[in-house]
């Protein structure tokens, strides 16, 4: 036998009142919450507060950020010009005075005198009886040699390379011009010129001390200058 469900226990015809019913109910609750009034607070009840509270200052800690410089501009490396050999180019040779200052390097020489022994062959002198010559007169007639017989280095002149060359030389018993070195150096070309030229001075009439020859030397300055 079949069972049939009873219609009174059917709820779905009722579900339209119950629909109407609950909106009833929310329309009802939202009208009495805009309606119901709250209990104010008596705000004299309370005591005022006299004391002067003290305000806190709270150190900023923004720092500043630190300028930053911008890196300098990298410095080009000098560029050296080759040149022909054959290229005339202008130049001066001066040769000045030695004039020796607290920076200076000066060797020990001995100064020959009338009352002492015979010289030894291996002293030097800087200043004796009978100073050396060249060809009869004294150094400023080799200083003239040298002005006449240097040439600039071409790649010197080429890039613009001045300076002052102190040479040391001696010359020995026999007239030679020996022991030729740099004492103060500008430029590896106008160094090595300056060696050159007086390297290849011709003999000298040597210096004599007690009329014996010793060995005499000399410091003389060549500078290279364009013009």
């Amino acid at each position: 036998m079949k069972q049939k469900k009873s219609d009174k226990a059917n709820l779905e015809k009722k579900r339209f009142l119950f629909f109407e019913i609950g909106i009833i109910t929310a329309v009802s609750l939202i009208l009495i919450s805009f309606e119901w009034s709250s209990s104010g607070f008596d705000l004299s009840s309370f005591d005022s507060i006299d004391e002067d509270i003290p305000l806190v200052e709270i150190p900023s800690t923004y720092r500043e950020k630190p300028e930053v410089k911008p890196p300098a501009p990298p410095v080009a490396p000098e560029i050296l010009q080759l040149v022909p050999n054959d290229m005339e180019l202008p130049g001066e040779i001066e040769l000045e005075e030695l004039t020796a200052g607290m920076e200076t390097e000066v060797p020990f020489y001995a100064i020959g005198t009338a009352d002492e022994p015979d010289p030894d062959e291996d002293t030097i002198f800087i200043r004796v009886e009978d100073m050396p010559l060249f060809r009869g007169q004294n150094v400023e007639a080799f200083r003239i040699w040298v002005t006449r017989h240097i040439h600039y280095p071409q790649m010197a002149a080429a890039n613009n390379i001045q300076g002052k060359v102190f040479v040391r030389f001696v010359v020995e018993p026999d007239g030679r011009v020996d022991q030729v070195e740099v004492l103060r150096n500008v430029d590896p070309a106008l160094d090595a010129e300056a060696v050159r030229v007086v390297s290849s001075s011709p003999r000298w009439t040597p210096g004599k001390q007690r009329g014996k020859p010793v060995r005499v030397a000399y410091t003389i300055p060549i500078s290279f200058v364009l013009q």
